[in-house]
Formats: structure tokens, sequence, C-alpha cells
């Protein structure tokens, strides 16, 4: 990760306490400010979940956000008045592979980038989160942990709308179909062995179902939620995103722009049709980025996807996958599936 410039005015003091990394093991000492360089901290912690509380503030006017792990953004741009100080807090998964699950393990512990227009950090504490309720994302490359720039997966955002006590745990993989998801030990298998009673379960997948038949598609979300509720977790339903393909009105295209596939089949249109017949909680993530990139038209809705840097019109950009994930943050909030306080 790049480490972004710290001020020199910045003081920090870190305290950590975190459990053990190994059963029989005794939990390691505080870490102090030796392992803070720069616009870099690194806790040599376990996986796991964390509370994370910083700081902000210094003498001068300040402008901080927090980064972490594979490039996911845990706190936005908070701004500080000259000489004040404010406290705020988020809590991060740990994991090995820290981004997507069949990509490389990346870099032990957790490791956070203070970055910003004028980063100023007072002081940062890191413990354990015992009992965060995790959301885990299920989900393709529009929804990942992408590893490099320019992408950016609109669960790679999702952590900034969230204060501590809600975890993030993105578990979506780039190319991944229902049925390839299912059958990959390192993607469903790990996700359910995961999930704890009351974890929400966020499950987008349909984009690579391009050859997934309509009833095998809809019993692949039928197995992936009753697979959830079997573990206590409640899952949510989440049509895909949009892709950036419009007609000549100005509308997007019925096939390729709203996930119809070469079959006919009609994912979002199924998922709706599950989410009713299971009595599923559902994200109509389709209507909603339908909406805002009709309403943008065909040259401002370039911003979202990365229409001009790779030609790519499915990918989001950051900026996309930022807007997106406040959609998919103001569902959560709508039908009362995170409480009016967790949101940043």
């Amino acid at each position: 990760m790049r480490a972004g410039a710290v001020s020199a005015l910045v003081v920090l003091s870190t305290v950590l306490s975190a459990g053990p990394a190994r059963a029989g093991q005794a939990p390691p000492r505080p870490l102090g400010i030796e392992h803070c360089t720069g616009g870099a901290c690194h806790f040599d912690v376990p996986p796991g979940t964390y509370d994370v509380t910083v700081l902000l503030g210094g003498d001068t006017a300040s402008a901080t956000a927090i980064a972490g792990e594979t490039r996911r953004s845990l706190l936005a741009q908070t701004e500080v008045p000259a000489g004040e100080r404010v406290a705020r807090g988020f809590t991060v998964d740990v994991r090995t592979p820290e981004g997507e699950p069949t990509g490389a393990d990346g870099s032990p512990g957790l490791d956070l980038v203070i970055g910003g227009a004028a980063p100023a950090l007072a002081g940062i504490r890191v413990t354990p989160a015992h009992h965060a309720r995790r959301l885990f994302l299920v989900g393709d490359s529009t929804v990942c942990d992408q590893l490099g720039e320019p992408y950016t997966g609109w669960g790679q955002q999702l952590p900034r709308y969230l204060r501590k006590g809600l975890s993030v745990a993105n578990h979506a993989d780039s190319g991944e179909s229902t049925v390839t998801y299912l059958a990959d030990p390192r993607l469903w298998d790990t996700v359910r062995s995961r999930i704890r009673p009351g974890d929400l379960v966020l499950i987008q997948l349909a984009h690579n179902d391009k050859t997934t038949d309509e009833p095998t598609y809809r019993a692949n979300l039928e197995t992936l939620v009753a697979s959830a509720r079997e573990r206590g977790g409640r899952p949510v339903l989440v049509t895909p995103v949009v892709r950036r393909w419009f007609n000549a009105d100005g509308t997007l295209d019925n096939g390729t722009a709203l996930l119809v596939n070469g079959l006919g089949v009609d994912h979002p249109a199924v998922m709706r049709s599950v989410a009713r017949t299971l009595d599923v909680p559902l994200i109509d993530l389709t209507a909603r980025t339908k909406a805002l990139v009709e309403s943008l038209g065909v040259e401002d809705s370039k911003a979202l996807y990365l229409t001009d840097e790779k030609r790519d019109n499915t990918h989001t950009s950051a900026r996309g996958a930022t807007v997106y994930a406040d959609l998919v943050r103001q569902e959560l909030l709508a039908q009362h599936l995170i409480p009016p306080g967790a949101q940043a």
C-alpha cells in the first residue's frame, strides 16, 4: 500500500490489546509508536475483527481519511478545526487472504494508511471486537476488494459508511457466478463457516452467470439463502449493478445493461422472485443504479465507470464504487437491517 504523507505536527500514541495469535500462546505485548511510520501503521495481529478508535486533529485545521488492508476505505475524510480533537471509530475485518479470497495472501496483520487533504492523527487504539456484527459480502468483481487502481468494488467503499460495531467481511471474488461460488471451498464454504447468529450476508451474484439457466440460477440463490439461515445469519439478496450500455434514446439496454444473459434469464427478476418466495430482504441495486445512470446521461455517467480509463462499462471507478456503496447503505438503513446510529 502507498502511505499518504502525514503532517510533521502529528503526535501518534498507539495502544494495542489483541487476543493470542494461536491457542496456547500468550497475547502479544502492546504495540507502540515504533509500529507507525509516516502515513502508515502496521499492527501485528492475527486474523479476526478489530475495533479501531482514532483521535483526529492538531494545532492547524486538518482533514484526515483512513484506508486499510487491500485499498479498503475505512474512514471518510474528516475535517477538524485548528486546535480541536475529534474521536472516530470503525471496525475492520482482518483475514488471509486480505483481499479477494482466491488471490494472494497479502501482508499479515492490520495495515492502515493515513491520508486526506491535511492529515492529522493524534492517537489510535486497536482492540479485538468480540461482539461486532459482520456484514458478509458474497459477490463478483463489481463488489470485491480490488487489488489495483483504478478498479474499485462497492464493497471496498462500504466500510466508510459504517461506524464501530459493524464490520464488512468482503468475500466477493472476481469472475464468480452462483455456480462457481458454491463450488469453490475458498468461497461459500469459508463464508458459511464464519457466519454467527445475527450476521448479515449480502449476496450479489449475476454478472458471470452468462450461461446459467433459470432453474439453476434460482436453485443456487435458494441454496445460498438456506445455508446462511442454517448458520443463524440473515441473508439479503442484492440485485446486480447495471452495466453502462445505452440505447440511442438515452435509456439503458434491456439486455446487457440490465443483466439478462444469452439464455434470456433476467437475473434481477429471478432474484426479486426468490426474495418474495423465501421472504428475504432485497436491495434492488439494479433499479437504483439504473435510475442514477440514466439520470446522469451518456457523458456524466462515465465518471462512475472505467469508460475513459479502460473502455470498461462494467467495473466502477473509486467514485462510482463510493456512490454505489452509499446506495447500499441507504437501503440497509431504510429496511432497518442496520441501526440508525450505525452510519458514519
